[in-house]
């Protein structure tokens, strides 16, 4: 069994079963304090004390957030408990001299190792805002119909992947082409890790088929471009001055409640000094939609720092490329022949079109651990 990068398993052909069990527990042990699990636990604790409130299930939609952080972090402690007691349970039965034994408990550790090393991924996702929940915005490029169309396949892509993961998703704003598709769309992704793993769909994605929308079948290549924030915790400090914002209401045009296309619901907010616009329709009050606005706001003024100071820093992360045309992350080749490249990780796939049904997972993966070397 080959290490890999964050203090992977060492090479146990030379050790004894028992050997390799004490050796897994440490690594266990020394996993968990990486992963903070004990903080974890308090915040469980935390969380438990405020959906046993009499008024929890008043806010539904903050509720159910609350309750999904809940059961997350419930089902990882619980994995990492379970793993550290079936690995003490094996360690109690080795060393008893039964050669029977020995071969269920050389079967049994083997499985363990693979268990963890499926585990200690979560180590990848270690920065600063993994474990944030996400907002995702697709713009489609030039090219009309084509592009928009390819916008709607990358949100339905990224609507299963989020689906697969247990997340929740919701539409906070859209613009729809005359034909099909999305000129621009943006969702946010609640969940555990969501940001982590989303980050790698940041950029400006390419597809290349046989245009459905062309009587005469000529192959297209067509751009979208993928942007993903965290959705920052409140005690962030990103200060905005109001002189510096212009705020517009508008007739909304998205899916809602009551008085969706009949009241001035939708808003847009103009960072004036950046010339960031940001806008939100899909809430059921112009209240919510300016304070959803307003969190993709700072998200986006965020990240503009962040790119800045990565700039800046070159010697970070290699040579600096923002997510603009000609800069794409990725391509999905659907003729003449099927593949899905990561240009960054050079990950390949021969699989174009289940990658597109939601199956992200290892290009996620690819991408995290490119990161880290």
């Amino acid at each position: 069994m080959q290490a890999g990068s964050g203090g992977v398993i060492e090479n146990y052909l030379s050790m004894s079963i028992s050997e390799r069990l004490s050796a897994l527990k440490n690594k266990i042990q020394e996993t968990q304090k990486l992963l903070k699990i004990e903080e974890l636990k308090g915040k469980m604790e935390q969380l438990a004390e405020e959906m046993n409130r009499p008024d929890f299930w008043h806010d539904q939609e903050n509720a159910q957030a609350i309750s999904q952080d809940y059961k997350s972090i419930e089902e990882e402690i619980k994995k990492w408990e379970r793993l550290a007691k079936k690995t003490e349970d094996a360690i109690d039965l080795s060393g008893a001299g039964d050669i029977e034994l020995e071969k269920e408990l050389e079967k049994q550790t083997g499985e363990l190792e693979n268990e963890f090393e499926k585990y200690e991924f979560f180590l990848l996702l270690n920065g600063p805002y993994d474990q944030n929940n996400a907002i995702v915005s697709i713009h489609a490029g030039s090219g009309g119909t084509e592009a928009q169309d390819w916008a709607e396949m990358l949100l339905r892509m990224l609507l299963r992947f989020c689906e697969k993961q247990g997340w929740q998703t919701k539409i906070l704003d859209e613009s729809r082409g005359a034909e099909a598709g999305y000129k621009s769309v943006t969702f946010s992704a609640r969940g555990r890790h969501a940001f982590g793993y989303l980050k790698s769909e940041h950029g400006v994605h390419r597809l290349v088929r046989i245009s459905p929308f062309d009587a005469e079948k000529m192959r297209h290549t067509s751009f979208a471009l993928v942007e993903v924030l965290p959705e920052l915790d409140d005690d962030i400090e990103i200060k905005i001055d109001p002189k510096d914002v212009r705020i517009d209401t508008f007739m909304s045009g998205g899916h809602g409640g009551q008085s969706v296309n009949t009241t001035y619901s939708a808003v847009r907010i103009v960072h004036i000094p950046t010339g960031i616009s940001v806008s939100c329709q899909n809430e059921r009050s112009q209240q919510q939609n300016k304070e959803t606005a307003m969190k993709i706001l700072r998200a986006k003024l965020h990240r503009l720092e962040q790119e800045k100071k990565a700039k800046e820093k070159k010697e970070l992360r290699g040579e600096y490329k923002s997510a603009e045309w000609g800069n794409q992350i990725r391509s999905y080749v659907l003729h003449p022949y099927h593949m899905v490249k990561d240009h960054r990780t050079d990950y390949e796939a021969s699989n174009p079109e289940d990658v597109l049904e939601g199956e992200i997972l290892p290009l996620s993966e690819a991408y995290l651990k490119w990161l880290k070397e």
